[in-house]
């Protein structure tokens, strides 16, 4: 836990640090970086880009949309990774991550029909987020709608965020109670997904050996 905890510590200290120097860009960066199935926790990007809001350097309404553009940006890549590989690589290689025929018939009948509104609230969601854009190119969901509703749903809870931290103002520098609160919420994140990937790795050994 030590170690996650100091993880996590470095991985906020990079971040605010690129964002201090980029600005706009750099949330646009981290975003994009977050998007793309690599877990970057948005529970800091935004809200330390909130945090400038109350500094006068961002505004609210420019922060969201800097991170639902690099939302968008990630998305792209992770969806076309998806899309390019597509059905063939998925059953390719899809066994050795536990994915069989059946997850992805009932992967591309999922997008078929609920494919909008999942997307929409996937983004609204902790860790879910992060990795929804491969099964959806998988699925080859169309790509403007994919992309609407990345942009709606990431603005939305980008702006969340950011209100956050813009609220909170100069406690971001002064309060460690607030750091350590972000931290071990960062903590229970990572612990949430790591048991959703125990949880899927079970359900498969248990249904393949039934």
């Amino acid at each position: 836990m030590h170690l996650l905890d100091a993880l996590i510590a470095w991985m906020a200290g990079w971040i605010t640090a690129a964002i201090s120097a980029a600005g706009y860009p750099g949330v646009v960066l981290m975003m994009a970086i977050e998007s793309a199935c690599i877990p970057l926790p948005s529970e800091v990007i935004m809200p330390f880009a909130g945090y400038l809001v109350a500094t006068g350097r961002f505004s609210l309404i420019g922060a969201a949309t800097a991170g639902a553009i690099g939302c968008n940006l990630g998305s792209a890549v992770a969806y076309w990774v998806g899309a390019r590989g597509g059905r063939p690589l998925a059953e390719r290689w899809g066994r050795y991550v536990l994915i069989s025929h059946h997850d992805l018939d009932v992967a591309d009948r999922f997008f078929a029909r609920w494919g909008g509104p999942a997307v929409f609230i996937a983004r609204l969601l902790p860790v879910v987020r992060t990795f929804i854009a491969f099964p959806a190119g998988v699925a080859r969901m169309p790509q403007l709608k994919f992309h609407v509703y990345t942009f709606v749903g990431s603005w939305i809870w980008c702006y969340g965020l950011a209100y956050v931290g813009y609220a909170l103002g100069e406690r971001w520098n002064s309060d460690p109670v607030f750091h350590g609160v972000i931290r071990q919420f960062d903590v229970v994140i990572v612990l949430a997904g790591l048991a959703l990937v125990g949880l899927y790795v079970w359900w498969h050994v248990r249904r393949h050996r039934s």
